[in-house]
């Protein structure tokens, strides 16, 4: 038996299998939790499922992401850039180019909130009959 294996009677396991902590974003402490707020965030939202189609320049993202302000864009790219979601390529020409993808990781995300963001868009029409009904129900 190895260094990094014991025996349990069952057979041997990985101590590192051991030693990993399992993620649980139930749990207050989790560390996925944060990464879900970052890539369920309405700005990363829509970043992630516009760079989904190709790259961009930041002018363009902010164009095609309506009521973004250059404040909150700049840091939701910042924030998926840090977490390994988007690629960010300076180009070193006059004047700077810089453009914005995805990363296999952020292509990935981008997939999965792009698909619950459509969701979304076919279901407004029964999210508004529910509010109206609740509202009407508490007058």
């Amino acid at each position: 038996m190895g260094v990094s294996e014991r025996d349990t009677g069952e057979g041997p396991i990985c101590l590192e299998a051991l030693t990993k902590p399992v993620q649980d974003v139930n749990q207050p402490m989790c560390p996925s939790r944060g990464v879900l707020e970052h890539v369920t965030s309405r700005w990363g939202v829509l970043v992630l499922a516009a760079l989904l189609e190709r790259s961009y320049r930041f002018s363009e993202l902010r164009r095609t992401i309506g009521g973004v302000s250059e404040k909150m864009l700049a840091q939701t790219l910042q924030t998926l850039e840090r977490d390994g979601f988007v690629h960010r390529d300076a180009k070193p020409v006059i004047p700077p180019r810089v453009d914005y993808s995805l990363t296999p990781l952020g292509t990935e995300a981008a997939e999965q909130v792009w698909a619950l963001a459509r969701w979304t868009e076919r279901q407004v029409e029964a999210v508004q009959a529910a509010r109206e009904a609740y509202d009407e129900a508490r007058a």
